[in-house]
């Protein structure tokens, strides 16, 4: 984690609209815009797993769904985190970063330890969008002991730009930050 002076300004902002949110899931809840091998777009909710850097966060997927190819192909990403407490969204466009193997590893262990039996429980279900088989098992905890599925994904996302529209007041207040220009803050029209 860097140090509160090398902070993006953008940082602290969100930090304190997910506080808003206190214990609701939608503190974590942050939505992830692909696109798809036909060129349309789609969107899932994901889980905020945490800060790699400054400006990079890292979320989780099963390496088994369409959303892992599409990356592979596109990894291009726009989050939008909507804070409704805060009455608040965050686009953060970015990439997503290809790691060296051995920090891949590290890292990919350090997240799947850290979750809680049910969390990995996910991994232990059949392909995410394949056809429901009368025979499929769901299994609600997986024990830390259980290795590493090779289709537990972490996706590490380098962000290049953050835009935060403030739903308070009138009219809107909306900001842009861009890491090509240190992050200055450019005001823009909501």
């Amino acid at each position: 984690m860097a140090s509160a002076e090398s902070l993006p300004p953008w940082r602290p902002l969100l930090r304190a609209a997910r506080q808003r949110e206190g214990r609701s899931p939608l503190a974590r809840w942050l939505q992830l815009a692909t696109v798809a091998s036909d060129g349309t777009p789609r969107v899932r909710t994901l889980v905020f797993r945490g800060w790699a850097g400054a400006s990079c966060l890292d979320l989780l997927t099963d390496g088994r769904s369409a959303k892992a190819a599409e990356l592979r192909a596109r990894p291009a990403v726009e989050l939008c985190w909507l804070l409704p407490r805060a009455r608040c969204q965050f686009r953060l466009r970015g990439t997503v970063l290809a790691l060296p193997a051995e920090q891949k590893r590290a890292e990919r262990e350090r997240h799947w330890q850290a979750l809680t039996p049910e969390g990995r429980a996910l991994w232990g279900w059949p392909p995410p969008g394949e056809p429901l088989a009368a025979s499929a098992t769901f299994p609600l905890t997986l024990p830390p002991e259980t290795p590493l599925p090779e289709a537990f994904r972490l996706l590490r996302i380098g962000l290049a730009q953050v835009e935060l529209l403030e739903l308070q007041g009138q009219p809107h207040r909306r900001r842009r930050w861009r890491a090509a220009t240190d992050w200055l803050e450019e005001p823009l029209n909501p």
